[in-house]
């Protein structure tokens, strides 16, 4: 087989590039041996050229000219490990139109520009590669683009966030309060001290628009998703939700549903979810992620592994870098396919089960007139458990499928019963 040499040029050397830049180099004689392509690292773009990044690559790689990088005719393939929109956008577009490939692992890029990335690489006939900005090292992306871009995906669901993961794994675990799990997350890396964008949400939800547009051929948008995160949520949840054979995980979930014009929609979704114990993400525990498909005629599919992390990252990387430089050297390249608009499902009209608990007064009579207020609203309980509290009770409920507005309908009305002392979490439970 005849040798190709493949020239990297590299955005951004942090921990994730200085993780690929070695496994580069380390992998480098294999997979020569295995598909003729010598991968080379030989530029590398970065805001400080005199600090030392500890890489196997000469210090004459090194350039603060991220714009001169791109469009060089030393350089095959461009890869961005930048992070954030700008200046990554403008330098992956050039990139595109300079006829070079793009392997990234940029979710914040992806989920709100994406779209128009993946027409700029259709139109120059080459790759936008990104399977690490999804849950790491778990090959998920490409089943999606390619494996299961026939498969009439109904539903996927996901947990994509190792910190949240982290944090309600030692909450269930070893009754860590949320506050003590999410110090621990910080001490050892998995949170920043701004947990903001983990534990509300958002970084969850920055991947759920990539898994929509790619699982359902749509234009779907960080901005489209609704976020709810788990700050709220308290050992007493967790219990509850133990009692009740189901453990409490952030989900990721987006799935096509029927409006009410008969018409499809996609639900695009990340909040604090009561996973039953018999389900296979409720297995997931600490730092790892894992997404689980539901298809139509393939059945369920379930991804498993290290979501973050430099090394893993690296690894999902070094995948889309040798698609790229096999597809750059038989002059082709993967297409995402023709996008739709989407059409955004509102949270209100999503269908789930729920669950919620209710503190009331034990008394004869509280129970009937707390069921009457859900059959008014529509909601049908699926089950309920009692416990005493000395003069009052607690009732934890799980509901069958309701529309969240009649749902969410039905709090104040409980809230106004003279029984009734406060109505606590109101999460949502996997169903069918």
């Amino acid at each position: 087989m005849e040798t190709s040499r493949i020239r990297i040029g590299l955005l951004g050397c942090g921990h994730v590039g200085a993780a690929l830049v070695s496994l580069v180099a380390e992998r480098r004689g294999e997979v020569e041996r295995r598909t003729g392509l010598d991968l080379e690292v030989t530029r590398i773009a970065v805001r400080n050229t005199a600090l030392d990044r500890d890489v196997p690559v000469d210090s004459a790689a090194f350039t603060t000219d991220a714009a001169a990088l791109v469009v060089d005719p030393e350089v095959d393939v461009v890869v961005e490990v930048m992070g954030g929109i700008e200046p990554a956008r403008g330098l992956v577009s050039a990139a595109l139109a300079a006829g070079k490939p793009v392997v990234t692992a940029n979710k914040e890029l992806l989920a709100n520009h994406g779209a128009e990335l993946y027409g700029a690489a259709e139109a120059a006939g080459v790759d936008l590669l990104f399977e690490a900005a999804v849950a790491g090292a778990i090959p998920i992306m490409r089943p999606l683009r390619e494996s299961l871009s026939g498969e009439p995906i109904k539903r996927v669901m996901g947990i994509v966030n190792g910190t949240t993961n982290f944090i309600l794994s030692r909450m269930a675990d070893d009754g860590a309060s949320y506050a003590d799990a999410l110090a621990e997350a910080q001490s050892l890396g998995y949170a920043e001290r701004d947990p903001t964008a983990d534990v509300e949400g958002f970084d969850a939800g920055a991947k759920a628009a990539i898994i929509a547009t790619v699982a359902f051929g749509a234009r779907v948008v960080a901005g489209d998703v609704y976020h709810e995160g788990i700050s709220g949520i308290t050992v007493a949840d967790i219990e509850f939700a133990a009692d009740l054979r189901h453990c409490i995980k952030l989900l990721a979930v987006v799935e096509r549903t029927t409006a009410s014009d008969g018409g499809s929609q996609i639900g695009v979704r990340v909040h604090p979810t009561l996973v039953p114990l018999d389900h296979p993400l409720a297995s997931v525990r600490g730092s790892f992620n894992a997404v689980f498909v539901e298809g139509g005629a393939a059945g369920d599919l379930m991804f498993y592994g290290r979501g973050a992390g430099g090394r893993p990252t690296a690894s999902a990387m070094l995948g889309d870098l040798i698609d790229a430089a096999c597809n750059l050297r038989q002059g082709h390249a993967a297409s995402i396919g023709v996008l739709e608009r989407a059409r955004i499902a509102p949270i209100d009209d999503v269908t789930s089960a729920f669950y919620l608990n209710v503190e009331v007064d034990d008394r004869p009579g509280v129970l009937a007139q707390v069921a009457t207020v859900f059959g008014e609203h529509g909601v049908s309980i699926r089950s309920m458990e009692q416990e005493g509290l000395g003069g009052e009770a607690r009732l934890v409920f799980i509901t069958h499928a309701a529309r969240e507005r009649d749902l969410r309908s039905t709090l104040p009305d409980l809230r106004s019963l003279d029984a009734v002392r406060s109505v606590g979490s109101v999460l949502r439970v996997i169903g069918d």
